[in-house]
């Protein structure tokens, strides 16, 4: 019995290695993976992160530098030659691929040169609502009593103005409607849903061990809320700002639709120009529609995706 006696023999190695005192190697300890560390894990595999990142991605390397995309005058009006003028499907990426308005200008150039209008607007709102409404949420959240009072009143009274009726009137007052102050007015009316979350979120932390712990030893509230409460409380705000953003991107466009957005090339001004036109040039509409829609969805796709993967109840 060949086998039996290795057997025996590896046996009595190892009882002799035991009592020599020898140390077994210890088994090395897993690394543990923070929730961002999970989340991203998770988005890395999920077609849905993966296609709106690319067409996120697509979208701004076409905002920043839109000469890689055409090489016409979004505002070059030429109504001798080029008015109402049908597309020419054949001459791909050309000024006159998707035809021309009423005012002679090529509408493939305005829709490249409008995405960056509407980017900007909907990624500086997002920037101002979640300062705004992060911080106004975490002093509430964290020190309560009548600051949490006064601050969820003022929340209330902005939350019940009607957001575009708002933001209309205060745009009306404007006569030269810049990016920055298209930012301004919806911001001004846009940071109470954010606030909202972040004082919940802050809520949920400050009653947490390591909250009171740090408490206990003495640290300051500002080393506190920035390094504790925080991080830990920033998760469900920045799914919220991404799937804003798409929102504020939204709404732009429909006040440049209603004539009160941005005074230049914008996807909002164009779909308005082209209902002016639609029954004998329907494509003066078409094209920014779908690149309007293109982006909101990108975005949307993105916070959901963001969402699922940063929420533990959906692992």
């Amino acid at each position: 019995m060949p086998e039996l006696t290795t057997s025996a023999d590896e046996a009595a190695t190892a009882a002799a290695s035991a009592a020599a005192g020898a140390e077994l190697p210890e088994p090395k300890p897993e690394k543990t993976r923070s929730l961002w560390g999970d989340a991203w894990q998770d988005l890395r595999t999920n077609w849905v992160f993966i296609v709106s990142a690319v067409l996120i991605l697509l979208l701004l390397v076409m905002a920043f530098w839109p000469s890689l995309f055409t090489g016409a005058d979004p505002n070059n009006k030429d109504l001798a030659n080029h008015y109402l003028q049908h597309p020419r499907y054949g001459h791909v990426f050309s000024a006159d691929w998707l035809g021309y308005d009423a005012q002679g200008r090529s509408v493939y150039a305005r829709a490249i040169y409008g995405t960056r209008a509407s980017l900007l607007v909907g990624a500086g709102t997002t920037l101002a609502v979640t300062v705004v409404g992060g911080l106004v949420g975490m002093i509430a959240g964290y020190f309560g009593g009548w600051l949490d009072a006064v601050l969820s009143r003022v929340t209330d009274m902005f939350f019940g103005i009607p957001f575009l009726l708002g933001t209309m009137v205060m745009l009306n007052s404007f006569t030269d409607r810049t990016i920055p102050v298209v930012i301004a007015a919806l911001a001004f009316l846009g940071w109470t849903q954010t606030a909202r979350v972040m004082r919940g979120a802050v809520i949920t932390v400050k009653s947490t061990d390591y909250v009171q712990a740090a408490k206990a030893l003495g640290a300051g509230t500002g080393r506190i809320l920035m390094r504790h409460v925080l991080p830990n409380a920033v998760a469900p705000v920045i799914v919220v700002a991404t799937i804003s953003l798409g929102v504020y991107i939204g709404a732009e466009a429909t006040l440049s639709f209603l004539g009160l957005g941005l005074n230049g090339a914008s996807w909002g001004n164009d779909i308005s120009d082209g209902g002016n036109s639609i029954r004998v040039a329907k494509w003066i509409m078409l094209y920014p529609s779908i690149m309007l829609s293109i982006t909101v969805l990108a975005f949307i796709m993105l916070g959901e995706a963001v969402r699922n993967a940063l929420d533990p109840k959906t692992r």
